[in-house]
């Protein structure tokens, strides 16, 4: 089984929050687990991130990780039309790849109309992981191809992770290779007072931390490999 730890690089829980606490403080958290742990991960990161916090993107490709596109400003891409989606990812890409050859995307909100996947193509990118299992009707949506883009749905909404053990775990044995599991920087502090919905703010902080420590460690016992997104390519 091959498991990918996929981290979306974005202001503080969108729309609910426009801060950049997560990026600042979560992401430090997430690259000494990730040091600790020995694997690599995908950070898919917002132009608007890239901008504001080049040091963090820097240390991020400075630890061996892959650096993914997650748009530029964290619009939907179903709000947009084709000018302005097509303005939005040559954006990203052209402030992103002065940090890493990004060639991996995900849209915000796990949300991209399969019509603009030409404007991946035609912007070098190879991989795109903008559909979700966890969402209705794609349960069963496996790693495919389209031309040349490879098209790698994450597994389960990552407030799944924050469960206890013993649910987390029954929920990770039922999991599908590959599994593709995502996460945001902000759940990695605590945001547990935050006007957000319960389902982002329950267990976030050093929680969140020990959560995500034992799920690489529960796939390591069953001898998972770990890989950055792009390996995933079909």
């Amino acid at each position: 089984m091959q498991v990918a730890i996929t981290i979306d690089m974005e202001q503080d829980c969108p729309p609910y929050m426009s801060t950049f606490r997560g990026v600042q403080g979560g992401t430090p958290r997430l690259l000494d687990l990730f040091k600790s742990e020995q694997i690599p991960a995908t950070f898919f990161t917002t132009g608007d991130v890239a901008r504001k916090h080049p040091q963090v993107v820097q240390n991020i490709v400075d630890g061996g990780h892959e650096l993914g596109c997650h748009g530029d400003t964290h619009k939907r891409f179903s709000q947009m039309d084709h000018a302005e989606a097509q303005k939005e990812i040559s954006e990203a890409s052209a402030v992103l790849r002065k940090f890493y050859p990004v060639k991996s995307f995900r849209a915000p909100n796990l949300d991209f109309p399969s019509q603009f996947r030409a404007i991946l193509r035609d912007n070098g990118y190879r991989v795109d992981s903008s559909r979700g299992r966890h969402k209705q009707g794609s349960l069963f949506v496996k790693p495919s191809r389209e031309g040349e883009l490879s098209l790698i749905p994450a597994t389960i909404a990552p407030s799944a992770i924050r469960m206890p053990s013993l649910i987390r775990n029954t929920i990770c044995r039922f999991m599908r290779d590959p599994v593709v599991l995502f996460f945001h920087p902000w759940e990695f502090i605590d945001v547990t007072r935050d006007p957000i919905p319960i389902d982002c703010r329950f267990q976030t902080g050093e929680p969140a931390v020990r959560s995500l420590r034992d799920t690489i460690r529960f796939f390591k016992a069953r001898g998972a490999s770990f890989a950055r997104i792009s390996d995933l390519a079909v």
